[in-house]
């Protein structure tokens, strides 16, 4: 892959696409593709086709998907689970079919199974129970990962899954309805006047990355690895959520009260990645967790409160 080739990224206006377009425009990229959801509807066959035949892309991140909270995905599993399924099914298999040269796929560190060991290794995945409060957006990514293991078996089509950790940044969904933890609380401490409540009761672990600095391991792996097997892009270090609610508010300037519900559920009580693996490619995180943090909520306050 070179500066023009002709690149889509699809889910190009979301946190990770648009992260990855700016990253491939820092790196003098000129042949990005992007398909708007006001003309290409992806979870519709006939569409992904007309896409794939009209663009011709050689290379394509797969960063489109449906994503969300605790509470999104407890109330809309149909959603999650339909959405996420016929948008990577769609792309990848007409990628195939118009000869693209390589796929890039993005799992999630939340389809590992709820108690497993912690760090995480790629090959726990598939070795226990699900998350419960997320399986049917689960179930949906393992099956994208399996689908491109078994293209790349049968067809010999070049795809590579990526797993990364929780992620945020700029472009974030910062909706409370529908949020991760993380931008939900950015919202909640800004708006807050003395009190603000959370879910839980502060202990579960959670890592974090910057989601420039995933953008820049999917290019190092679209340059260098090749494998079937998944591959942890993460920072190898968590935070309780707690820590993390004192951070956040701290950077806000929030001075109030923080409660916690403990009648609301945890979720799985830790999760940190094992990236070792990516290690070896030569990549790790620059971006630490208090500057993100501060350059997110500056984005926040330019791009979401001014709407």
């Amino acid at each position: 892959m070179d500066s023009s080739s002709k690149v889509y990224v699809a889910g190009n206006t979301g946190l990770v696409g648009s992260a990855i377009v700016r990253m491939l425009h820092m790196k003098g990229y000129t042949n990005i593709r992007s398909s708007p959801s006001s003309r290409w509807d992806l979870r519709d066959q006939r569409d992904v086709e007309d896409f794939f035949r009209i663009n011709q892309p050689e290379y394509v991140y797969l960063a489109a998907a449906k994503v969300g909270g605790i509470v999104a995905n407890r109330d809309y599993p149909a959603h999650f689970i339909y959405d996420n399924l016929m948008i990577q099914s769609n792309i990848i298999n007409y990628a195939r079919k118009y000869g693209v040269k390589k796929l890039l796929f993005l799992g999630s560190s939340c389809i590992y199974p709820k108690m497993c060991e912690q760090p995480i290794k790629e090959s726990y995945l598939m070795t226990g129970p699900l998350e419960p409060t997320n399986d049917a957006y689960a179930i949906a990514k393992i099956a994208g990962i399996k689908m491109c293991q078994a293209y790349r078996k049968q067809y010999g089509f070049n795809t590579i899954s990526l797993m990364p950790t929780n992620l945020y940044g700029p472009n974030d969904n910062f909706d409370l309805e529908s949020s991760h933890v993380l931008p939900a609380m950015i919202r909640k401490f800004h708006e807050a006047k003395d009190k603000v409540t959370l879910w839980g009761d502060g202990s579960a672990m959670r890592e974090f990355l910057h989601v420039d600095d995933l953008a820049e391991a999917c290019f190092e792996c679209m340059k260098s690895y090749d494998s079937p097997d998944v591959i942890n892009v993460g920072t190898g270090q968590d935070v309780t959520i707690k820590e993390l609610a004192e951070t956040v508010a701290d950077v806000v300037g929030f001075k109030g009260e923080i409660i916690w519900d403990t009648s609301k559920p945890n979720g799985t009580p830790r999760k940190v990645l094992n990236i070792e693996k990516i290690k070896t490619l030569g990549w790790k995180p620059k971006i630490s967790l208090r500057e993100g943090i501060e350059s997110t909520y500056e984005w926040f306050k330019d791009f979401e409160v001014k709407k």
